[in-house]
């Protein structure tokens, strides 16, 4: 596969971001220079997928820790405690960023014997750790997915898990990649994912980047595709996964998955171990992210509804373990029962 952009790079002391914002139509980056401009970046969506948060969030420490003045251990790992405190509250559902910002601070405790130059220093590094570990971990979680789907593959994604939600590569797109280097693929169906439309400017750009046949198609056009026989299995992403398989994904997952199991089609979940949470035990109790109403009300600058409506927008919606056929990791595929499989998945040694 060609990836001509990174979605995250660590040059010069700063943090290069692609503006997802502006993507299709503009390719340009966002320069951070400590980490409330990161902070920032994650909370307006310049940067978003769970495992990309995950990866900018540990950036934004490694940043973070450059800029402390401190005398002693514990008045540093005070203040990065706080700045990771900044960090975790910009978007909540997405669990990668508070792993991220917890594996920082163990690294901080691990090396407290260090001077506090020698810390920020390796902080650094263990925040590129995290994205090449990210990057290789799409690339296991290719291999697995892709030998789930049948030749001659029709795929229906719905939003963006690929080079553009990760470090590179992709989850959902890393199985769909890895598949289209093998021949299988056919054709990505590609849901244009409102409100935000992650699916119509995020993944239709980036597999048509990539030479992946993709045809876009409108959120609500998945069940008539389904039913013609044109979608052989649908792939998406995860940005929470609860103990007992519960998924939470893109408003519009939920649908999709109920489509899906009413017409008989394989509904596959890509996500790293990262993004499964055992701490929360099931689907509800996942906190859903609400965003701002005009994401709604207006389509890119055109208001398209009345500025006085009652709105909704939860980000993300919860799909159960029951409609789902199998979870993709880096260490290999869940099936059901989820809850005693997603801890021996744990426990597996790769």
């Amino acid at each position: 596969m060609f990836q001509s952009f990174k979605t995250i790079e660590w040059k010069n002391d700063k943090v290069h971001l692609i503006d997802q914002r502006k993507l299709p139509l503009e390719e340009s980056y966002v320069v951070c220079e400590d980490y409330q401009q990161i902070a920032s970046a994650i909370k307006n969506m310049v940067v978003r997928g769970a495992p990309a948060i995950g990866v900018t969030a540990a950036m934004g420490v490694a940043l973070g820790a450059l800029g402390i003045d401190a005398k002693n251990f514990t008045d540093f790992f005070e203040k990065i405690e706080k700045i990771c405190d900044v960090l975790d509250a910009t978007r909540p559902t997405a669990v990668n960023l508070k792993w991220a910002t917890e594996r920082m601070k163990r690294f901080c405790q691990k090396n407290r014997h260090l001077p506090l130059s020698e810390i920020q220093q390796r902080l650094k590094m263990e925040a590129a750790t995290i994205l090449e570990e990210d990057i290789a971990t799409n690339r296991q979680i290719g291999k697995w997915g892709a030998e789930l789907l049948p030749p001659r593959a029709t795929v229906l994604t719905h939003c963006n898990a690929g080079a553009l939600a990760t470090g590179g590569y992709g989850t959902a797109l890393g199985i769909i990649y890895t598949a289209h280097e093998q021949g299988k693929i056919v054709e990505v169906f590609a849901d244009e994912t409102r409100p935000f439309l992650q699916g119509a400017r995020l993944t239709a750009w980036e597999l048509k980047k990539n030479h992946v046949p993709v045809r876009l198609i409108t959120d609500n056009m998945a069940g008539f595709f389904m039913k013609k026989g044109g979608i052989s299995c649908v792939v998406v992403g995860a940005d929470r996964i609860a103990a007992n398989g519960d998924v939470a994904n893109k408003i519009g997952t939920y649908m999709v998955a109920v489509l899906a199991h009413r017409h008989d089609i394989p509904f596959y979940v890509a996500a790293p171990l990262s993004t499964i949470d055992i701490k929360t035990p099931d689907g509800p109790a996942i906190p859903i992210e609400e965003r701002p109403i005009e994401e709604v009300i207006n389509f890119g600058r055109q208001q398209v509804s009345p500025g006085d409506i009652k709105v909704s927008n939860p980000a993300f919606d919860v799909t159960p373990a029951e409609l789902i056929t199998a979870i993709v990791t880096e260490k290999g595929v869940v099936r059901a029962p989820f809850k005693e499989n997603i801890q021996r998945i744990f426990d597996k040694k790769i």
